[in-house]
C-alpha cells in the first residue's frame, strides 16, 4: 500500500490533459490561459477535472474502468454538464493514464461529492482563476 503523502505528490505530478477540439494540460497550481479562456467560452467560473477509474487508487481491469467511465458519463448527461474528454497520466509512467472528463460549471461542492461518489482520493477542481487545485478526499 503506498502511503498517502506519495499518492498526493504523485497527483501533484500528474498532466491531466484536456483532449479535443482545444487540447491543453492542466497542472496543479499552474495558471491555465486556455482553460481561462475556455471556461470564458463557456460562461462558467469553475469546473473540475474528474475520472471513476480506479477507485481509492486500486488497479481496476479495463473492463470494470469502463463501466464506472460510463456510469459517470451518464450522471455527467443526466445534470446537462457539459464536457470534454481527458485523461490523467503521469509524466514518469508507472500507472496507466485514466480517462476522465473536464466537467465545466461544476461548483467545488459538487466535484467534490461526485469524487467520493466514486471513491475517487482527489479531484481536480477549478475556480475562475484557472488554478488547478486537489480537493482531496483521504479514505
Amino acid at each position: 500500500m503506498v502511503c498517502a503523502a506519495t499518492l498526493t505528490q504523485a497527483y501533484r505530478e500528474t498532466d491531466y490533459r484536456v483532449l479535443g477540439e482545444t487540447p491543453m494540460t492542466l497542472r496543479i497550481g499552474e495558471h491555465s490561459p486556455a482553460l481561462a479562456a475556455l471556461m470564458a467560452r463557456h460562461g462558467v467560473a469553475a469546473c473540475a477535472f474528474i475520472t471513476a477509474c480506479n477507485p481509492r487508487s486500486q488497479l481496476l481491469d479495463e473492463a470494470e474502468n469502463a463501466r464506472r467511465q460510463q456510469a459517470l458519463a451518464a450522471e455527467l448527461r443526466a445534470r446537462k454538464l457539459p464536457c470534454l474528454a481527458g485523461v490523467g497520466e503521469h509524466p514518469r509512467g508507472g500507472w496507466p493514464g485514466e480517462p476522465s472528463f473536464l466537467v465545466l460549471g461544476l461548483s467545488r461542492q459538487a466535484a467534490d461529492e461526485l469524487g467520493q461518489r466514486y471513491q475517487q482520493n482527489a479531484v481536480v477542481w477549478c475556480a475562475a482563476d484557472a488554478v488547478p487545485e486537489l480537493l482531496l478526499h483521504p479514505g
